[in-house]
């Protein structure tokens, strides 16, 4: 198998490790040389959901980070699949796959060496049916899942996924995923400082309008409003939050993501929240008067949420020709000691973000840096920690703006002197 095996520890358990890096460490907008972990094989990627906006964006994203992968582009629809294909060259094929499907699914799955799960929205499935098929075919895996439960129930076949030798990684996009490193490296570089202890990670995200991202991220918005079992209502607790250069200040409101609740057990971060901000500000109005006023059984009805989708896709796809699709996330970690520290990811498209972040996550699967088992991605299971500044490097391509363990002075729009150049 691919994997490099480690020493294992256990899942929810806070990990003392050093960060991979120094705080000095400097992103210089190149991207690492890719070294597989067998040079000799003929590597085949399956990327389920790759006729869509972020699977198609990951395919390619690989194609260019990688040239020497197989890819394999699966989906419903043959004719945008064809047109995949043309679009990547030769080193690709199309791949007819309905993940409802068992038997198709596994059939697809044998002969690949690791399958990216792209095919969202990830809320109200009731099963991991791709990640259960890719141990049965003992296929690597990685998925973009941006859904607590799903992300939950698939660390639950964690057992069955070392039985069979599989290495997987759940939640392995952009965010959650890279934010998910960014916290890790911050958590790690605070530790090893020896000071004061890590108490509060706020994570930060914003994206213009869709962020090109389509039907698929409007269904996942709408899903996520009708979250269950969470303690603050969703899209309440609105906070500004200043996403630096080419951002700026910008209103962001609660939302339950899987990074909450995985960061606080794995990293052992007491409190961890999440917030997303979208624009058009009246964008973030409507889901406030959404969650507001429409009954939760509708938003987590997944054919009521497709039919508000196509009610509302036109208005947003024509806001969205003139919003833009920059995104941004900010990581705060702060610490007993009264230290604030700050990561930042700032691109100007996140139908490309995503792809190269999440192609960043499957290049280092191949490289060997995720041991059998299913994991997150701050887990070092999942990203060794000496693979995290790869990671890091891969997935910043394309930004205008990635800092990491910074103080909050040298990220925000208007940062105040307090005096004799003393910033605050």
């Amino acid at each position: 198998m691919m994997a490099r095996v480690l020493p294992l520890h256990h899942p929810y358990r806070a990990t003392t490790v050093r960060a991979s890096s120094s705080n000095e460490t400097k992103y210089d907008g190149v991207a690492p040389e890719v070294k597989l972990a067998d040079p000799t094989r003929n590597y085949r990627v399956l990327v389920l959901g790759g006729t869509g906006r972020v699977g198609g964006s990951t395919a390619v994203a690989l194609s260019k980070l990688c040239p020497k992968l197989k890819i394999v582009v699966a989906g419903r629809n043959r004719e945008k699949g064809e047109a995949m294909v043309a679009k990547l060259g030769e080193n690709s094929e199309f791949c007819q796959v309905d993940i409802n499907d068992a038997n198709m699914l596994q059939t697809s799955l044998k002969d690949v060496d690791l399958v990216v799960h792209a095919a969202g929205p990830f809320q109200q499935a009731p099963k991991c049916t791709v990640l259960e098929a890719a141990i049965k075919t003992k296929t690597a895996y990685i998925d973009v899942c941006d859904d607590t439960s799903y992300a939950f129930r698939a660390k639950s076949l964690q057992a069955e996924a070392l039985a069979a030798n599989v290495p997987a990684i759940t939640t392995a996009g952009i965010y959650p995923g890279v934010s998910n490193v960014m916290a890790a490296e911050m958590v790690a570089a605070a530790r090893s400082e020896d000071k004061g202890k890590p108490e509060k990670l706020r994570f930060s995200y914003y994206t213009a309008g869709t962020g090109g991202a389509g039907p698929t991220i409007l269904a996942t918005s709408f899903l996520l409003l009708g979250e269950e079992k969470v303690k603050l209502k969703p899209y309440s607790g609105m906070i500004n939050v200043d996403f630096g250069k080419g951002i700026r200040k910008r209103d962001v409101y609660l939302l339950n993501l899987p990074e909450v609740r995985s960061t606080h057990e794995v990293l052992g971060v007491p409190t961890v929240s999440a917030r997303f901000g979208t624009s058009p500000f009246f964008w973030n109005w409507g889901m406030e008067i959404m969650t507001k006023l429409l009954p939760q059984e509708v938003l987590r009805d997944r054919t009521k949420v497709q039919q508000m989708v196509d009610l509302f896709d036109p208005v947003v796809r024509a806001t969205d020709s003139f919003s833009g699709e920059r995104v941004s996330m900010r990581v705060d970690l702060e610490c007993s000691d009264g230290r604030v520290a700050v990561g930042l990811y700032s691109h100007k498209k996140l139908s490309v973000a995503v792809g190269v972040s999440t192609a960043a996550f499957v290049v280092a699967m191949l490289e060997g840096s995720t041991q059998p088992g299913v994991w997150f991605p701050e887990e070092p299971q999942g990203i060794a920690v000496e693979a995290r500044e790869a990671l890091l490097r891969r997935a910043s391509q394309g930004t205008f703006n990635f800092i990491l363990n910074k103080p909050p002075w040298m990220v925000e729009t208007v940062p105040k002197e307090v005096i004799l150049g003393i910033y605050v």
